[in-house]
């Protein structure tokens, strides 16, 4: 009989653990979903990309929870986003993408040894990432469908061309401008982590101090 209930209070306790665990993420989502309407224009980057904090409340649960909980956060943000999107699922599905491999490779990293120096290696690591992944979605799948479904391929040169005259090519574009650009968003959003993590993370976590 002991064996019985141990077990079902073992079974109790993971079924608590999950639904708190979804219940943060349900969270976090939202917070996101807020942060991105928070948008903030910056100068020497087309009109089009605008910087915002979305990405921090992915990263916190990812740390927090593991890789998996970070990108479901990232979709779930990014679906609830569409519901009053303009972008035409487009820009949902890029920051979807990039999103993912930032708080995936921070995550991982971060849990092969879970110290405060292995948190900064791995969202540095994992902010660098998405920058460079940042060229490959972007050239293959985003502004393609964006040349499709908004903006012909040479208005968006064009825009690029206004900051700086000597690019002659979106690839050029994405590696001058959008993978910098990138991967300083990515590192802004960890070094803010870095101060609020570790009081959020018994919350996060559902673990008392």
């Amino acid at each position: 009989m002991e064996n019985v209930a141990g077990a079902n209070n073992t079974q109790t306790a993971a079924g608590a653990n999950k639904a708190y665990q979804a219940a943060v993420i349900g969270v976090l989502s939202s917070v996101a979903v807020v942060l991105m309407y928070l948008e903030i224009p910056v100068p020497f980057m087309p009109p089009f990309i605008k910087f915002d904090f979305s990405d921090l409340p992915a990263l916190l649960g990812a740390f927090a929870l593991g890789p998996a909980a970070g990108v479901i956060i990232c979709l779930v943000k990014n679906l609830l986003h569409l519901l009053v999107s303009n972008s035409m699922f487009v820009g949902e599905l890029s920051n979807f993408m990039l999103g993912s491999v930032f708080v995936a490779v921070a995550s991982i990293i971060y849990r092969m040894h879970k110290t405060k120096r292995n948190a900064l290696i791995g969202g540095i690591i994992g902010a660098v990432a998405m920058g460079l992944f940042s060229v490959v979605s972007n050239y293959f799948v985003v502004y393609p469908a964006y040349y499709a479904l908004a903006m012909p391929e040479e208005v968006i040169l064009q825009a690029y061309q206004a900051i700086f005259p000597g690019v002659n090519s979106i690839l050029e574009c994405l590696i001058i401008f959008n993978v910098p650009f990138t991967i300083v968003k990515g590192c802004i959003d960890v070094a803010i982590a870095m101060f609020i993590y570790h009081p959020l993370s018994p919350i996060l976590k559902g673990k008392k101090r």
